[in-house]
C-alpha cells in the first residue's frame, strides 16, 4: 500500500520554488546515476531536479526530503528512457558499512544445528561484493549458497537510536541475496564469515530501494528463493529473532549509522546447506520480497577456487 504524507514542503529548484506535497519514493542505480522511477520510467535525479537533487546514489539517498518532494512531480517531467531498455545496477553501490546479521530466524537456527542467538550475530560483507539485480553471480567452488534477505537502507545519521525510533532512520528497503562460499566460510574455527560472503557478485541487491511510507506494515515482509522455479526459501520477516528497530539500536550503540549503510537481516531455512542443494552453473536464482519485486541472478562457473588457499 502506497502512502503519501499530508504536509507541504518546499522545494528548491535553481533559483526558484514550489510547493509540493511529499510523495513515496522508488530509487534506483543505472549507470551508477542515481534515478527514480515511475512506472515504465526512470528519471535522472540531477536532471529531473534540475541540479537540486544529487546524481550520485550515496549522496541522493541522503537526500530524504528532496526525493520524496521530486517523486511528487515525476507526473510533469519528462522521463530520462524506459526501465525496460537499461541494466539496473545496485541501489547502493557504495555503502559505508555493509552489515550482515546471522542466524536471525529461529528456522534458519534449527536447520544449522545451532544455538538461538542471545544478541544479534553481526558481521559485515565487503562493499565490493555488491552487484546489481540481474548481474551474474561467480561461482568458485562446488560449495556455494544462497540467502535471501530483506535490506534495510539507512537514510538518516544516528548514534544510540532507540527502537521506537528507528525506522525514522531508514530511507528504504530492498531485496539482498546474501551469497556464501561455505567452503571459505568454514575453512577456519571460528568461521570466515566475512570472507565467505565477500567474494566478487556475492551481493545482489535491488532492484530499487522503495521509500519506508510504501507499507502499511514495516514488520512482515514475505520472502522467496526460487532455483530454476523451485522454491527453496520462504518466510516472512514477522519470524525474525531481532527485528528491524532492535537491528538498528543495537549496531547504533556501538557505531554511528550513516545514510546509505545497508544492513541484511538475515535469512529463513531452506539454504542450500541444510539441503544438499548448492548452486550450480547455470542455475537461476529468484529472488522475491513482496511490495519490492524480484531479482533474477544467473550462476556463473569461473574458477576451481575450492578451499581458500
Amino acid at each position: 500500500m502506497i502512502h503519501t504524507a499530508t504536509v507541504a514542503i518546499y522545494f528548491d529548484i535553481k533559483q526558484f520554488e514550489v510547493v509540493l506535497f511529499t510523495m513515496a519514493f522508488i530509487l534506483g542505480n543505472i549507470n551508477n546515476r542515481a534515478v527514480l522511477i515511475h512506472g515504465e520510467h526512470y528519471f535522472d535525479t540531477e536532471d529531473a531536479s534540475k541540479g537540486a537533487v544529487s546524481s550520485n546514489p550515496m549522496h541522493a539517498i541522503a537526500q530524504l526530503a528532496e526525493l520524496h518532494a521530486l517523486s511528487a512531480q515525476l507526473h510533469a517531467v519528462t522521463p530520462t528512457g524506459k526501465l525496460a531498455e537499461v541494466t539496473l545496477g545496485p541501489p547502493i553501490p557504495q555503502p559505508k558499512n555493509c552489515f550482515a546479521v546471522g542466524l536471525n530466524y529461529k528456522s534458519h537456527a534449527a536447520e544449522s544445528a545451532m544455538e538461538l542467538p542471545t544478541n544479534p550475530l553481526v558481521f559485515t560483507k565487503f562493499p565490493s561484493c555488491l552487484v546489481g539485480p540481474t548481474a551474474d553471480v561467480e561461482l568458485r567452488s562446488d560449495a556455494v549458497d544462497y540467502e535471501v534477505e530483506l535490506v534495510v537502507v539507512i537514510g538518516t545519521a544516528g548514534k544510540d537510536i532507540d527502537a521506537s525510533d528507528a525506522w525514522s532512520h531508514v530511507a528504504g528497503v530492498t531485496i539482498g541475496q546474501d551469497i556464501s562460499d561455505r567452503m571459505v566460510q568454514f575453512a577456519a574455527q571460528p568461521p570466515h564469515f566475512d570472507l565467505g560472503k565477500s567474494f566478487d557478485t556475492f551481493g545482489p541487491i535491488g532492484p530499487f530501494v522503495y521509500s519506508t511510507d510504501h507499507f502499511s506494515n514495516l514488520n512482515d515482509f514475505n520472502l522467496e528463493t526460487r532455483i530454476n522455479d523451485e522454491v527453496r526459501q520462504s518466510d516472512t520477516t514477522k519470524n525474525l529473532i531481532f527485528d528491524v528497530p532492535f537491528l538498528i539500536q543495537y549496531l547504533s550503540h556501538i557505531t554511528t549509522l550513516s545514510p546509505g549503510d545497508i544492513i541484511f537481516t538475515g535469512t529463513p531455512d531452506g539454504v542450500g546447506a541444510a539441503q544438499g542443494k548448492f548452486l550450480r552453473d547455470g542455475d537461476v536464482i529468484a529472488t522475491t520480497i513482496n511490495g519490492i519485486g524480484t531479482m533474477r541472478n544467473v550462476c556463473r562457473r569461473v574458477s576451481n577456487f575450492a578451499k581458500g588457499n
